[in-house]
């Protein structure tokens, strides 16, 4: 008996370090942090952005294999749910920067001139998207 647990111990912690290792390879390829830091001129705070990363994926980890429930005030979720988006953009911005998914787009359908247009109808169905999908509960 001793011997499953240890071994379900050892394959949960293994699995959980190749997980965050592909999570922090991501990041380091997307060069997320250190854009951040250089846009938003806050250099010298670079550690606590790693800091928050690092602290974020472990809590996110920890929350995710328990059944936690929250019973939070409405007002506090506003900043949450805020902070969640920013993350979510943040990503899909580096994402599509590092791999220049945007002027390849805009080149392959022929609207070059037209960029601003697509980044704004990429933002706007992202919205429509996230708001549809909180809204309207559907159970399955």
């Amino acid at each position: 008996m001793t011997i499953k647990v240890l071994l379900i111990i050892i394959i949960g912690f293994a699995s959980g370090l190749a997980v965050g290792s592909g999570f922090v390879a991501f990041l380091a390829v997307l060069g997320i942090i250190p854009r951040l830091t250089q846009l938003t001129k806050t250099s010298k705070y670079i550690h606590l952005y790693e800091l928050g990363v690092v602290m974020g994926a472990v809590m996110g980890g920890w929350f995710s294999l328990r059944d936690s429930i929250f019973i939070l005030p409405k007002l506090l979720l506003v900043p949450i749910g805020l902070a969640s988006g920013l993350f979510v953009g943040m990503l899909a911005a580096a994402l599509t920067e590092v791999l220049n998914v945007l002027p390849i787009l805009a080149k392959r359908i022929g609207i070059e001139d037209k960029i601003v247009i697509l980044v704004m109808a990429i933002v706007f169905g992202k919205i429509a998207g996230s708001l549809f999908h909180w809204i309207y509960y559907v159970d399955l």
